[in-house]
């Protein structure tokens, strides 16, 4: 467990050592010394009481004024550095918020997600920021329902909201619906898709078909392959059977990077289109072999100056993920101007129709507890990346 707290920069520090050393210097100046020094005064009589009052259980009275939060991300473990980059985040909110009013209490997920979470409401947390994974969001889930504390997951994973959990993360399916509808309104008609097999494959698969859909166009192929060169190309093989005039590929941009030559055998102008994936990998505009592919995701407009901001006070890059961190600080506080601290916070609020506002841009809860995003569609493009249809900048109700 470790709580958030802000270190005084050091010019601060020497202006204000300064400043007393120099108010010494005058008061000496201004006092001319008069003969012998007078006498010690006599010692104290019994004991002497402690300057400060017994150490209590609960909440430090200090606390009693500020709204206590909890993060719970892994900060041991193989996930260490994406949720110490979270914390890092939710710090960095803090600073610029000035937000004096909240607490926020980092509890580290890596020993236990349920145990975390039974600590983090056994120290009066009234709002729980995580936990990153799916699995640990649904097994404190429970915990945090009886005691009518919502969580604000960073997972992605639509299967674990409802009931007091919301989802974070950038959903692949809403990704998916965007760039699939700008593909059509650019005159695409017949779609192919590439999946892994997985959990994630799967999902990607259904909004996929749902999104072409919508959109009017026509799924002429729809193939999975394990990853792995040999089954990828096996798949590539079975879409060449078929027309199409762009295929989705849902995978990193490093795995859709490799399917790339089989597809341009299989359909030398056929337009790439990525998932939300591509988003989290800072090397994309460098893929020349994306060169004209389209992908879905919330806008890097902001990001790029948090970026410079955070590693020059953390001394490292952030991880994409952990502006999550940040903008929940940001619905935090802005629903803190009207959550009196020690109440239950009003988990209603977290539906509002106009949503939020944070460095990825509008989101807002639905009834289901996942976030929508507003996103934008951007083009691989001459080593970099370039926005051809902008996110909104708002939702209406």
């Amino acid at each position: 467990m470790a709580e958030a707290a802000v270190k005084s920069q050091p010019g601060i520090v020497t202006a204000i050592r300064a400043w007393v050393v120099a108010g010494a210097m005058a008061l000496s100046a201004c006092v001319a010394p008069s003969g012998p020094p007078p006498a010690p005064p006599p010692p104290p009589v019994g004991p002497v009481k402690p300057p400060v009052g017994p150490v209590r259980p609960g909440i430090p009275e200090e606390d009693r004024t500020r709204h206590r939060v909890a993060l719970l991300v892994p900060l041991s473990g193989v996930n260490a550095g994406v949720g110490r980059s979270l914390a890092n985040a939710t710090q960095l909110a803090i600073l610029d918020t000035k937000a004096e009013d909240v607490r926020i209490t980092t509890y580290d997920t890596a020993l236990g997600a349920t145990t975390a979470a039974q600590r983090a409401l056994a120290d009066g947390n009234k709002l729980i920021l995580g936990p990153l994974l799916a699995e640990d969001a649904r097994a404190i889930a429970p915990i945090a329902r009886r005691a009518a504390v919502p969580v604000l997951s960073f997972s992605n994973d639509s299967g674990a909201a409802g009931n007091g959990t919301f989802i974070m993360g950038f959903s692949p399916a809403q990704s998916i619906e965007r760039v699939v509808d700008y593909a059509r309104r650019s005159g695409i008609t017949d779609f192919a898709g590439l999946m892994p097999t997985g959990l994630y494959g799967e999902r990607a698969s259904t909004a996929f078909l749902r999104a072409v859909e919508s959109a009017g166009g026509k799924v002429t192929a729809l193939e999975t392959y394990n990853r792995g060169a040999p089954a990828m190309n096996a798949a590539i093989g079975r879409l060449a059977r078929s027309p199409f005039q762009a295929v989705l590929i849902a995978d990193s941009a490093t795995g859709a990077v490799a399917a790339v030559p089989g597809i341009r055998r299989a359909s030398p102008t056929a337009r790439i289109l990525g998932p939300e994936l591509w988003n989290s990998d800072s090397g994309i505009g460098g893929m020349t072999a994306l060169n004209g592919s389209w992908f879905a995701s919330v806008s890097d407009s902001y990001y790029r100056q948090y970026a410079t901001k955070y590693r020059a006070r953390f001394g490292t890059a952030p991880y994409r993920l952990s502006t999550l961190g940040y903008d929940a600080v940001l619905l935090t506080v802005r629903i803190a101007r009207q959550w009196r601290p020690g109440d239950a916070f009003p988990a209603s609020r977290l539906t509002d129709g106009d949503g939020f506002a944070g460095l990825d841009g509008a989101f807002r809860f639905g009834r289901d507890g996942i976030a929508e995003r507003a996103l934008e569609v951007q083009e691989v493009r001459g080593g970099t990346t370039v926005t051809v249809s902008p996110a909104p900048r708002a939702f209406g109700r």
